[in-house]
């Protein structure tokens, strides 16, 4: 049987995506002010209009306060605030793609953990953990560069949780999202279940798994048959000493429950235990330390310009240590293939057109790329329907300067002179412009 290509539909729990090029979620620093289901539209647009099989929101909050990651982070847990974002997947429906909302809580990852000025701004707030944080956590906490006053959940606390995901999931099926995306990895609360450096409960929550099997339970009760995918980490760039960590193989019986369990799709992303560059690999972003406009904010997040720098120089390490390594999740996706049934996603260093066809039917059945689309927005259109260009590359250098800014509040965008560069010249070029070869079906809901 011949392998699919990149312009094939695939399906995932019933939804139809009419190719298998998805933008993965990404920070839209939309809020949840009144202006945001408008600034979530003018966001994801582009990549549905350019032709994208499926564009996914990035990670959005169930509980109406604490848990935010990083600044600007949307909310879904006011059921009228929600219903507002109809908007977002009418537009999204409109161009042929299908939507996916991403569905978080960071826990210790919590900005009332890591941003010293929320802190301040929030002192009655106080982190959910799965457990007491991890010795080498807490140690940072005496140093001052972490600010841990963490609430380690009950049981009973555990089942509320999991019933917000289930509740959020169910407002946003009512608004119109075809697939509920949970973030499973980068260190969020599902993550910290999951992962044997946080998790020393000992109760039934001590298996992380079951956590998202009480989730899934939740959801199908109050969204029905909406379908159901997830991150699934591996902690492989555990740095050295660490001994408690999430294995390849671990991961790998991981996603073999979670298909058990009713799952429609799985993406396993590896990386460390921590919140840090190994789930952005690349260059250190020096255009985006240097910028003056970022520099208060900055100190602002950190606790002043000293410690501004330092950690500075711990993502200047962090980069020559993470080095980027093209389709770094590849082999990991591929080993979790050949143990499930339902469709595995790939994201994580895919920059190429050859690539992904490559990768397609062998790794994975849906490729996804998440930073380039802050440079190219309508991506998509210069990919698809080029099965005869092979050498189709995006223009992101994977330098980071557009991640970095994003703790102080700002927006993702590039910010890289000769990549926006080349973006303008093909701008001019009109290669953003879906052609009748990429263009497929333009108009009405994915086909269910």
């Amino acid at each position: 049987m011949a392998s699919p290509r990149l312009d094939d539909p695939v399906e995932i729990g019933g939804v139809t995506l009419r190719n298998r090029l998805y933008r993965a979620p990404l920070l839209e620093c939309a809020g949840s002010g009144p202006d945001a289901p408008g600034r979530l539209a003018a966001e994801l647009e582009p990549a549905a209009r350019a032709g994208a099989g499926l564009v996914c929101q990035g990670a959005t909050i169930v509980r109406e306060t604490g848990g935010c990651a990083a600044p600007g982070m949307t909310r879904v847990a006011d059921p009228e605030f929600v219903a507002s974002l109809e908007a977002v997947t009418e537009t999204v429906h409109d161009h042929g793609a299908a939507i996916a909302i991403q569905l978080e809580h960071g826990g210790l990852r919590s900005m009332e953990t890591w941003h010293a000025e929320y802190r301040r701004e929030h002192p009655a707030l106080r982190q959910l953990a799965v457990s007491r944080p991890p010795r080498l956590l807490r140690l940072l906490d005496r140093l001052g560069f972490l600010d841990y006053d963490a609430r380690v959940m009950t049981t009973a606390e555990v089942y509320d949780l999991a019933a917000d995901f289930g509740r959020a999931a169910a407002m946003a099926t009512d608004a119109g999202y075809d697939i509920v995306h949970l973030a499973g990895a980068n260190m969020g609360i599902i993550h910290q279940f999951l992962s044997p450096f946080y998790n020393h409960r000992d109760d039934e929550f001590g298996d992380g798994v079951r956590f998202l099997e009480v989730v899934a339970n939740e959801i199908r009760a109050r969204a029905g048959d909406v379908p159901l995918m997830t991150k699934v980490p591996a902690e492989t760039a555990a740095p050295p000493g660490i001994r408690r960590h999430l294995t390849e193989d671990a991961t790998v019986e991981i996603c073999r429950r979670l298909d058990d369990a009713g799952y429609d799709a799985l993406v396993p992303v590896s990386g460390s235990v921590f919140w840090d560059a190994s789930i952005v690999r690349g260059s250190f972003p020096a255009r985006a330390w240097d910028d003056e406009r970022f520099r208060d904010g900055y100190a602002a997040a950190f606790g002043g310009p000293l410690r501004a720098r330092l950690v500075e120089l711990g993502n200047r390490l962090e980069a020559a240590w993470y080095d980027f390594d093209p389709a770094w999740n590849a082999a990991l996706c591929r080993r979790v293939r050949e143990v499930v049934s339902v469709p595995v996603l790939c994201e994580g260093g895919i920059r190429e057109r050859g690539e992904m066809d490559r990768l397609l039917g062998d790794a994975c059945d849906a490729v996804g790329m998440a930073r380039p689309f802050y440079a190219e927005p309508e991506l998509p259109a210069r990919l698809l329907g080029r099965e005869t260009e092979r050498d189709v590359r995006v223009v992101c250098e994977s330098c980071n300067n557009c991640a970095v800014p994003q703790v102080t509040g700002a927006g993702g965008v590039c910010r890289t002179p000769t990549v926006l560069s080349r973006a303008g010249r093909l701008k001019k070029q009109g290669e953003y412009v879906r052609t009748s070869e990429n263009a497929g079906e333009t108009k009405g809901d994915p086909e269910g």
